[in-house]
């Protein structure tokens, strides 16, 4: 695989996103602290139902500060639609406390201070960097899927994936790799469709 070959593909599946404009859970937040907190609860969980559910529980806690002091059990009532809800709720009051009081409030832009957050791991923190207009690359389980059907990888851990991925793709792509990908993989649900699509896109010369 080369990288002109790659990028065809990748504006390809773009092309594709345009049927559908749904919006993703790290997205359309007027604060850093909400799309890092809407990232963290939407692993393993719809990002319909993580923004419904980020939209009750910022209605209720307006600012980081407020959530860092949040009752355990209120959170957990609020976030109980996303799966392990329990864990996730102790790691955003825990993670906005470390925003408050190691950070001033503010999101860190660095990814190895973001990693020192509670919750946040590598994934997270690059979904988080690229939404914000920094050259990272989010590995999750549609990234995974769609770089090896692609061929773009032949690897399945996802640190070795993003390396490879920041290989094959010229820097000022990577932030656009996770979105256009997870947009992808959420549009065409069916494994058989998506098959079928990636499969013609990998003919592409």
């Amino acid at each position: 695989m080369n990288s002109e070959r790659a990028l065809k593909q990748l504006n390809l599946i773009k092309k594709y996103n345009k049927k559908n404009n749904m919006r993703l859970a790290a997205e359309s937040w007027n604060s850093e602290w909400k799309s890092l907190i809407a990232i963290i609860l939407s692993a393993r969980t719809r990002d319909e139902k993580t923004i419904e559910v980020c939209e009750k529980l910022f209605k209720k806690y307006s600012n980081v500060k407020s959530l860092s002091v949040a009752n355990l059990s209120d959170v957990e009532k609020i976030i109980m639609p996303v799966n392990f809800y329990r864990n996730k709720a102790r790691n955003i009051i825990k993670c906005s406390k470390m925003i408050v009081n190691n950070f001033n409030g503010k999101v860190p832009r660095d990814i190895n201070q973001l990693l020192k957050l509670a919750g946040v791991g590598r994934k997270t923190a690059n979904v988080f960097l690229s939404e914000y207009g920094k050259e990272a690359i989010g590995v999750d389980t549609h990234v995974a899927y769609i770089s090896g059907r692609l061929k773009w990888t032949k690897h399945k851990d996802a640190h070795k994936i993003e390396k490879d991925l920041e290989k094959l793709f010229p820097r000022n792509k990577w932030s656009e790799i996770n979105h256009n990908l997870v947009r992808f993989g959420k549009t065409y649900r069916s494994r058989k469709k998506k098959d079928e699509i990636l499969d013609e896109i990998k003919k592409l010369k």
